[in-house]
């Protein structure tokens, strides 16, 4: 297996991909606290309703963002909502297919890491191939524009995928 880059315009897949990153993030931070803020208040109803017994599901809140990263890589479109309002999602390095599991706990984790310790490592991104940050590297991802993606791999391109000749 060769781990040699096989596409010879990088530019192509990764173009504008650090500031559609950097927007992605705030949307996401966003739906991040939108979501916390609402599973607050229905778990303080549900420790009300309980007598006190129900806070004690207060303490599942700081898994959310995690779970909110990891099944959002784990999905179909594998991107969070944020990198799929930018266009945006994250593949394998070496060729370009959906991230597995290993590699979106590998992804999640490393981020959260980078991000406790000042988030500051984001920033090799700036000097990396294909601006790829610190969790992207270990965990082998990179993340790509979705439309030059298609324009690659042939996807949506109007193929009636039962038959395999193209839509009318």
């Amino acid at each position: 297996m060769s781990f040699a880059n096989p596409y010879p315009d990088d530019d192509f897949l990764t173009g504008g991909v650090m500031a559609r990153r950097c927007v992605a993030w705030v949307f996401d931070v966003f739906l991040i606290a939108l979501l916390l803020w609402v599973l607050w208040w229905i778990l303080v109803m549900f420790g009300l309703l309980t007598l006190g017994l129900g806070f004690g599901a207060m303490s599942i809140l700081p898994l959310v963002p995690f779970c909110y990263h990891f099944l959002s890589l784990l999905g179909s479109s594998s991107a969070t909502p944020g990198q799929q309002m930018m266009g945006l999602t994250v593949r394998r390095d070496f060729d370009l297919g959906p991230p597995t599991g290993l590699q979106a706990l590998a992804s999640v984790l490393v981020f959260y890491l980078t991000l406790a310790t000042s988030g500051l490592l984001l920033l090799v991104a700036v000097f990396t191939r294909r601006h790829r940050t610190v969790h992207d590297l270990v965990s082998g991802l990179v993340v790509v524009r979705v439309r030059a993606l298609r324009t690659l791999t042939g996807i949506g391109e109007g193929w009636n995928m039962s038959s395999g000749a193209p839509a009318p």
